[in-house]
């Protein structure tokens, strides 16, 4: 192991704390927006109270939520109606500070909420509450931002730490921003890689390791599985911005999909206390682990399954065998189940943090192969270094989204693989090859709770459609010529999706939601399925279905109902492929 940068952050509050209790003056009101857990910040109060000053330390992530969930009494207050007026800032989105107020509509209901954009650019929401018996409140709520640039020379309007005090007789004496140790450790963090010597050539490591111990605890919210959580937006932060700092390093342009920097891995664990912050950067080779553990019932299987049981579940599954290399060395099994139907490509785990995919492709191959005549390939695990690396990240943080895991060892997404050296995407190369297939059934998934980088401008940059869940939605990828048999393709496979109970309502629900937080769709609505179709030359298929279950972090019942509507989607689809010229 090499290591590259290794300190520690001292905790802001206290400082902070420290700093007010000497300087207070009779009256003052402090008011703080730090990052840190409800915990933390609560203490730090009371600690003040005790020496006889007034401070509110709030939140520097998603300030507007947290003023309803830390100083609005909803039950006791008796509101019936809500308007909440966003700011808009030229160096953001239109839509970025009421994409910050998600879920807050599912929060308070039954109150009926409104969100409109104000003429305000300062970082301050207006909010009006208006209860039952008529009376009405007004709160303004900063959200603290400062305008800067990234490791790429990229410009973002990113939450930040304040401090705002405010003398006895209402004026402001102090009102600027204030660096926390969060924000302190991924800027200095990134500095320092970005300061080392990489060299020219791809990959330029095997597995750069980002490890840190931040202090304080993720907060569930009272809304599906949404989380309050700085430590996985720490990860998907790291992840992201290392990316883009290799994109650019390389001469690509930022979302090059096709960069082999090597496996990027932060580690970002929760501590008790509030005690320093740790990171340490160093290089390591590529883990060739495994992950032991229980065999399920793939049926009723409520966690992703491990390695050992997609082998043994493949191997249930009768026809050729074909095999491809990881990066690592790992093996990637696949069968051909040749048959006299129209054959079908069917893969999954292409990114495997997108944890439905596997199962649900594993569950519609077995079905299939139950007919006479079924005629597809199974390619079930297309990652397997990605799947280890998540089945090795869960331990620590199951309910986090480890996209570090999304891509392959090289740091590549397999799909955008050309050239030599096609190590994972031979399987789809030979998959074509000895069957024949023009259509591939390609099972993905995506957050089932709120994606955000933060300290870098919030919405995930090139992602910001997927920031939100909304419903179990599905990619129609086909050839110029194809244009009229894809459109009836994905017409008979909705409709037979619309049968699995309560899946229709699943989708309305978060499409609802959707829409309030984040303006319009940008997608179709097709017999109850959100679904985008698109010309692409890209692919040797000419016609690709992707599905795209929320299903990153879920488990138990919910992790039962992703793969169940991901193998449904494999027998409709060749169902429905048996039968694309017959209308």
């Amino acid at each position: 192991m090499t290591q590259i940068f290794a300190t520690t952050f001292a905790p802001t509050l206290p400082n902070l704390i420290d700093e007010i209790v000497k300087a207070a003056r009779p009256g003052q009101l402090i008011e703080a927006w730090l990052f840190n857990d409800a915990q933390t910040r609560a203490a730090a109060e009371a600690k003040l109270a005790q020496q006889g000053i007034k401070a509110r330390i709030r939140s520097s992530y998603k300030p507007l939520l947290h003023f309803f969930l830390e100083d609005i009494d909803q039950a006791k207050s008796g509101i019936a109606n809500i308007t909440v007026r966003y700011p808009r800032h030229q160096n953001a989105a239109d839509n970025r500070f009421l994409l910050e107020t998600y879920p807050l509509a599912a929060l308070v209901t039954p109150a009926l909420i409104t969100f409109e954009a104000s003429d305000r650019c300062d970082c301050t929401y207006d909010v009006i509450l208006r209860g039952s018996d008529g009376v009405e409140t007004r709160h303004e709520v900063f959200a603290p931002n400062r305008v800067h640039q990234d490791v790429v020379d990229e410009t973002h309007l990113s939450p930040t730490g304040w401090v705002r005090i405010i003398d006895a007789d209402g004026q402001i004496v102090r009102d600027e921003r204030t660096e926390t140790e969060y924000e302190a450790l991924f800027a200095q963090t990134m500095a320092a890689i970005a300061d080392y010597d990489w060299g020219d050539q791809e990959p330029y490591f095997e597995e750069l390791n980002i490890s840190v111990d931040l202090p304080g605890h993720d907060q569930k919210i009272a809304h599906g599985h949404e989380v309050l959580s700085l430590h996985e937006a720490l990860h998907e932060d790291f992840y992201f911005s290392l990316l883009e700092y290799f994109q650019v390093k390389s001469g690509r342009p930022l979302g090059d999909r096709g960069l082999q920097p090597g496996q990027i891995v932060p580690e970002i664990r929760q501590v008790s206390g509030d005690g320093d912050a740790r990171v340490t950067v160093e290089l390591r080779p590529l883990s060739k682990d495994e992950t032991a553990g229980e065999m399920q019932q793939i049926d009723h299987a409520t966690r992703p399954l491990t390695v050992a049981q997609i082998r043994a579940e493949l191997d249930g599954i009768s026809g050729e065998e074909f095999h491809a290399t990881s990066r690592s060395g790992r093996v990637l099994n696949a069968r051909y189940h040749k048959g006299t139907d129209l054959p079908v490509m069917i893969s999954g785990g292409q990114h495997p943090n997108e944890i439905s995919g596997v199962a649900g492709a594993l569950r519609g191959a077995l079905e299939l192969a139950k007919r006479d005549g079924a005629h597809f390939t199974i390619s079930p695990l297309e990652n397997p270094d990605g799947y280890a690396l998540h089945q090795r990240l869960i331990v620590d943080n199951p309910f986090h989204m480890h996209h570090a895991a999304r891509y392959t060892a090289l740091g590549d997404d397999m799909e955008y693989r050309s050239g030599d050296g096609l190590y994972e995407k031979e399987i789809r190369v030979r998959a074509r090859a000895i069957s024949g297939a023009s259509l591939h059934v390609n099972l993905h998934g995506y957050p089932c709770h709120e994606w955000t980088r933060p300290l870098s401008g919030y919405v995930p940059r090139g992602f910001g459609m997927w920031t939100l869940p909304k419903g179990f939605f599905l990619i129609m990828r086909h050839h110029d010529e194809w244009s009229e048999r894809a459109e009836n393709f994905i017409d008979q496979v909705t409709r037979k999706l619309a049968a699995i109970p309560g899946l229709l309502a699943f989708n309305a629900a978060q499409i609802d939601l959707y829409r309030i937080h984040a303006g319009e769709t940008g997608f179709r609505i097709i017999n109850g399925f959100p679904c985008m179709i698109s010309i692409d030359d890209r692919h040797d298929v000419p016609l690709t279905l992707i599905t795209e279950y929320p299903d990153e972090t879920i488990y138990g019942d919910a992790f039962i109902a992703a793969h169940t509507a991901q193998m449904a989607t494999v027998v409709a689809a060749y169902d429905a492929w048996q039968n694309i010229d017959k209308d």
